[in-house]
């Protein structure tokens, strides 16, 4: 899906607009981390509750996140789907994932920069290397934010809430 001209950011070639909004990385796990990753993946559900995952990830505006272990435990894969633009998504994220303990799975990836937490440039390309861009997507509700889901719940909430004092 890639734009006949593409657009250049502070970090180079601005990543095409989807009607996801967001990208995939692949990468090769480090020999010996498989367990590592799976252990701090069962650790971190156990810890943190979804709300307060969300509310430390909220400036991602972050629609889905995963994490995959791929074929036969040798590379990791990182789907993001979120509302803003690649680069204010990797800078926010580079902030986030230091604060949250969750750049520990990219840790454990081959090429993952050594001195990403002073080097936002080395973390963004790292993303940039290893994007797998997607050869069709399709969206629900294209160009929904996270904000106007967030709030279409809350009015649902509040309009549930008035059937059930009215009855």
């Amino acid at each position: 899906m890639p734009d006949a001209k593409p657009q250049v950011g502070k970090y180079g070639p601005i990543a095409p607009k989807t009607p996801a909004h967001g990208f995939t990385i692949i990468g090769d796990i480090k020999p010996g981390k498989v367990d590592l990753l799976r252990k701090m993946a069962r650790e971190r559900a156990a810890a943190t509750s979804p709300r307060e995952l969300y509310e430390l990830l909220k400036p991602l505006t972050l629609h889905y996140a995963r994490w995959v272990i791929l074929n036969n435990d040798t590379q990791l894969m990182y789907q993001a789907i979120f509302d803003t633009d690649f680069e204010l998504y990797v800078e926010d994220a580079h902030r986030l994932f230091m604060k949250s303990g969750l750049a520990t799975f990219f840790e454990c990836m081959v090429g993952f920069p050594d001195d990403w937490k002073t080097n936002i440039p080395a973390f963004v390309q790292f993303f940039r290397e290893h994007q797998v861009d997607s050869i069709f997507e399709f969206a629900s509700y294209p160009g929904t934010t996270v904000s106007e889901v967030e709030k279409a719940l809350e009015v649902r909430r509040t309009f549930s809430s008035v059937l059930d004092a009215m009855q």
